[in-house]
């Protein structure tokens, strides 16, 4: 068995490498444009590359049987740059995997195809609605994986919720940091809503699921998510819990802060982007049910789990990123005006 991760230099990317080889899954390639910087880097073959150039990703799909595709642009990326990764980036690795012969095609989608929500549970049937570039670059890149599968391909579908554990910074950064120093931390509404998330190595069990299970059950589209989630502000006090400085989550009204986190990101002054603070006060839960009866998928970690593991993972690491940021998953975002908001709480 032979597996090409795109984004493999990623956060879920490096998970997926070590999950893989526990499984005794040896003959791993990575195809990214940033560097493997890990301790595993000679246990696998990296291509640096850019899943946008079609010379590269040909080369890279020689001898593959099983491609997982988890390489995307992020929200915080431009626009030019989330439309071409996530959808030409996404129909030029189709096309290589189906003149190579690859056995099967895992895309990671993203529950940001379903918008911002009328009801919940959301199930895999219901309407795709993408809030910003993100959003309907993903909805576009899964019409691309449905006319391979409709060419005879297997092309299962995963749209995970905001996934967390090792590696993983990005916004989750900003709890884990104001955790660590002390603080209170603020909450957009009164956080009695139901926020789903995803522990890493839930999601990579899933993805073994949906490379090793009976290509006829496989080839759908799954949510895979958290089994056991409170309300978001009981989820994470659990963070400040594990802190130990006896601090609190505060709710504060959500149409004040979302106006003001509006402007700030007009001004790039904060990092939050439109889907994480509009969506940030609903609930947001799907149904993980056809995962569970269809591949036997059983998470391991509830939200609270997940978020303490991440927390801990971040404080035991602190010294290598504590002075960088960026915009992908494996770096804190710069705080901007919360920083100075920080010094309040």
């Amino acid at each position: 068995m032979k597996v090409l991760i795109t984004g493999g230099s990623g956060f879920l990317g490096i998970n997926l490498v070590r999950f893989l080889l526990k499984k005794k899954i040896t003959d791993i390639s990575v195809l990214d444009i940033a560097d493997f910087d890990y301790p595993e880097k000679d246990k696998i073959e990296f291509i640096k590359g850019d899943i946008r150039n079609k010379k590269t990703v040909s080369e890279a799909m020689k001898n593959v049987d099983f491609v997982v595709h988890t390489a995307a642009a992020l929200p915080l990326y431009s626009k030019k740059d989330i439309y071409s990764t996530e959808v030409f980036g996404t129909k030029n690795l189709l096309e290589n995997a189906y003149a190579h012969k690859v056995k099967r095609f895992v895309h990671i989608s993203s529950t940001a195809v379903y918008g911002v929500p009328d009801h919940h549970p959301l199930y895999e049937t219901d309407k795709l609605d993408g809030v910003g570039d993100y959003g309907n670059a993903k909805i576009m890149a899964e019409m691309a994986c449905e006319q391979y599968r409709l060419r005879g391909m297997c092309v299962p579908v995963i749209r995970p919720k905001s996934f967390i554990g090792p590696e993983r910074l990005g916004v989750f950064a900003l709890l884990y940091d104001w955790a660590k120093d002390g603080k209170n931390f603020p909450m957009i509404g009164s956080g009695k809503n139901r926020y789903q998330l995803l522990d890493v190595e839930d999601l990579c069990e899933a993805i073994y699921l949906c490379m090793t299970e009976d290509e006829k059950i496989v080839n759908e589209t799954f949510n895979i998510g958290a089994k056991e989630f409170t309300t978001m502000k009981n989820d994470f006090q659990a963070v400040l819990d594990c802190a130990g400085f006896k601090k609190r989550i505060i709710s504060f009204p959500a149409w004040p802060v979302i106006a003001g986190l509006k402007v700030l990101e007009f001004l790039h002054l904060s990092p939050l982007y439109k889907w994480v603070y509009e969506t940030a006060s609903k609930d947001s839960f799907v149904s993980i049910e056809k995962a569970e009866k269809t591949l036997g998928y059983k998470p391991k970690y509830s939200n609270k789990q997940a978020l303490v593991r991440n927390y801990k993972w971040y404080v035991a690491n602190l010294k290598k990123f504590e002075n960088t940021s960026g915009v992908s998953h494996r770096v804190p975002w710069k705080q901007g005006a919360l920083k100075l908001a920080k010094m309040f709480f």
